[in-house]
């Protein structure tokens, strides 16, 4: 049996990881003309929460995998 129950996606965020997905989330509701009191930007940040699980840590290839146009 395997020493590790679970996997690392498995782990609570903390707040440091929460602060880039956050700004990920108001820069492409912005961007994409969304409120973010609307279904739209909770599927929004559920996908940004997931890719950011998933090891996509950087925020511009955040917000390009999430659905947002290259920045420089």
């Amino acid at each position: 049996m395997s020493d590790k129950l679970f996997s690392t996606r498995d782990e609570p965020l903390v707040s440091e990881d929460l602060d880039v997905c956050r700004r990920v989330h108001e820069a492409l509701c912005s961007e994409l003309q969304i409120d973010r009191s609307d279904e739209p930007a909770d599927r929004l940040g559920a996908l940004i929460i997931e890719l950011y699980r998933q090891g996509v840590h950087d925020e511009n290839q955040l917000r390009l995998l999430a659905g947002g146009k290259r920045t420089r």
